[in-house]
């Protein structure tokens, strides 16, 4: 028995070459990234006292709906 695919998976060519720009444009500094005021000040503390200790942050959790930054402000931490 053969087995048919649903998803054509020729046409994801170009993914790849549209997930390294979009990549590229997201901010990699907490002053490229555009607002989340309180939650910038917040964590620039907390990585400002981890390094001043010589230790790594302590774990921070993001949640919320999609489409908030919580990969893009993941990125900006490590």
């Amino acid at each position: 028995m053969a087995i048919e695919r649903i998803v054509d998976t020729s046409s994801h060519a170009d993914d790849s070459e549209e997930q390294r720009i979009e990549v590229t444009l997201r901010p990699q500094r907490f002053a490229e990234y555009v607002g989340q005021e309180r939650l910038k000040k917040n964590l620039q503390l907390a990585i400002a006292a981890a390094k001043k200790r010589g230790e790594p942050i302590d774990h921070v959790l993001l949640y919320g709906p999609p489409g908030l930054g919580k990969t893009t402000m993941a990125a900006v931490i490590a």
